[in-house]
């Protein structure tokens, strides 16, 4: 094998409390993960030495700032692997909250593992992407999780809710370190213990719920953010949510009818996407 080309998965986070802040600087986590099928493609080619990176965007540089390169790095010293040429074609907006440059380092991980048959466990690569960034674990095995800690901490959920997002994505970049920096007084308040695995009953969401601590923040910051969520709503969504700390909007629908009658108010205005769950076996 010469060539593997690669689904780079998004997700959104149904839920999201923010608790204390640890010494390493961050806060604790606790929240649901569900990985969705609107995704960038990631195109690895063999090559004799180094890293070369293109892509479709000019913002991702050939250097470890890039989330990929440096998960190559990071897999290149451990296993003295020759070379490889990575070809990007994004998809999900950067600073959306839908964890494109995470998904975009877990595939590198798990696609080089593969093009150069190197067997990598689970437990390794897990290891391996916590040092790339808090999101990436997830993305190893994606599917549905309950994360904690800085959402590292990962426990598989099997469910059998078979909903429909509609993902609304606003031109509005929200960073994550300068949004928690930003707001600290308010985030250090949040200290409600809760567990979010509680409210899936029978394999059902119970999404009255569910709710994200930052939209208390970002929502009076981004009036037009809250203004979205609203009209997901009203169009009966059984849910509407910001995804983590991104500006991304989705609303979950039973059905795929609804979903794309909701989207039809958004698409002239805002970059819109159906999308599913990605369904992975628990391991």
């Amino acid at each position: 094998m010469n060539e593997i080309l690669l689904e780079s998965y998004s997700k959104v986070n149904i839920g999201l409390k923010v608790l204390k802040k640890r010494k390493d600087g961050y806060h604790d986590i606790h929240t649901v993960f569900q990985e969705l099928d609107f995704h960038d493609q990631v195109l690895l080619k063999k090559s004799n030495n180094g890293c070369s990176f293109t892509s479709n965007v000019h913002w991702l540089e050939n250097n470890n700032s890039n989330l990929c390169v440096k998960a190559w790095e990071l897999l290149a010293e451990k296993y003295n692997i020759s070379g490889v040429h990575i070809d990007l074609n994004k998809n999900i907006p950067p600073g959306s909250g839908l964890g494109g440059g995470s998904s975009n380092a877990a595939c590198i991980l798990k696609g080089l593992s593969k093009l150069y048959d190197l067997n990598i466990r689970y437990q390794d690569l897990i290891k391996i992407s916590s040092l790339i960034g808090a999101d990436v674990p997830f993305f190893i095995h994606g599917g549905c999780q309950l994360g904690s800690g800085v959402g590292n901490k990962l426990v598989e959920i099997e469910h059998s809710d078979d909903k429909v997002f509609l993902l609304v994505m606003p031109e509005i970049h929200i960073d994550t370190k300068a949004t928690f920096k930003k707001f600290k007084k308010f985030l250090d308040s949040s200290q409600e213990k809760v567990n979010f695995a509680d409210y899936i009953e029978k394999d059902k969401f119970l999404f009255k719920f569910f709710e994200n601590d930052f939209e208390t923040i970002i929502v009076p910051a981004y009036p037009e953010i809250g203004q979205i969520k609203k009209t997901i709503q009203e169009q009966g969504a059984s849910f509407s949510s910001l995804s983590g700390t991104g500006s991304t909007v989705f609303g979950v629908f039973d059905d795929e009818a609804k979903a794309i009658s909701a989207e039809s108010l958004f698409n002239l205005h805002y970059k819109t996407v159906i999308a599913h769950p990605v369904k992975r076996i628990v391991r």
